[in-house]
């Protein structure tokens, strides 16, 4: 009589071995995030891990010291900038695939105050100056804080404000300076105060686009990570529309 073996089993165990395969293949990548785009990376990343079992190692900084870091040997393998230049200019340097940058976002930038009713919708107490201190990023580090120099230009405010101006490395020292009150007012990123389609605490004016330079911010695999499936499967996944919904939902454009 032919002996029957049991099924269960056979399947159990091919499952277990194709979920070990799976997680055999997994991978990690090392990823310089702009400060600005903390938040929306956050969900993403938790996300994209979900979707694909490869694990992500996120840095948040500003766009100017991650390209020193990243031209001086640091580990990261995906970069996503808060600019479109740096980008390009890594990939012209040979420390960048070629052809890989591309736009995940278009930043937007706003004046904010931690206190209600300190900003209207008009910005005018840029005009008024009835502020002690304006927190503003670093502008060759941060192309936030070169935006915020463009608009106090364009507004022929850059000699009235200058005494006023105090100034961080990044977007996210910036942000700090005016939520913990040690500047009254700063020019931060939307993302940084958006949520629901509002400015969701204090009071702010968003800055007309005309007023700055696009705030194109670009990601790019770096040559570290062109081998590695996790680096490639970020970006792709950086294109997908259940990435760029996270990506809106912050007020930027996508």
């Amino acid at each position: 009589m032919p002996r029957i073996f049991p099924v269960l089993p056979v399947l159990l165990l091919t499952f277990l071995g194709l979920s070990a395969s799976g997680a055999a293949l997994a991978d990690a990548v090392q990823v310089a995030i702009a400060a600005n785009f903390t938040a929306p990376m956050k969900l993403i990343a938790a996300d994209f891990e979900k979707q694909t079992g490869h694990k992500c190692v996120l840095s948040f900084g500003a766009t100017g010291k991650f390209y020193a870091q990243i031209i001086n040997g640091a580990p990261f393998e995906v970069f996503l900038s808060a600019d479109d230049t740096t980008p390009a200019k890594l990939e012209k340097e040979g420390v960048a695939v070629n052809g890989s940058s591309f736009t995940y976002a278009t930043g937007k930038l706003v004046l904010w105050s931690a206190k209600l009713g300190a900003v209207n919708l008009q910005g005018d107490v840029l005009k008024k100056g009835d502020f002690k201190t304006l927190a503003i990023a670093a502008p060759k580090l941060a192309p936030y804080g070169a935006a915020a120099v463009e608009t106090l230009a364009k507004l022929g405010l850059t000699a009235a404000v200058g005494p006023k101006l105090v100034t961080g490395e990044s977007i996210g020292q910036a942000f700090s300076f005016v939520a913990t009150g040690n500047a009254d007012l700063g020019f931060v990123a939307l993302s940084q105060v958006y949520e629901n389609g509002k400015i969701k605490s204090g009071s702010g004016w968003i800055v007309p686009a005309n007023l700055h330079s696009p705030i194109r911010q670009n990601a790019v695999l770096l040559a570290k990570g062109k081998n590695n499936q996790a680096a490639t499967a970020l970006l792709a996944y950086l294109k997908t529309e259940r990435a760029k919904n996270v990506i809106r939902s912050f007020g930027y454009e996508s």
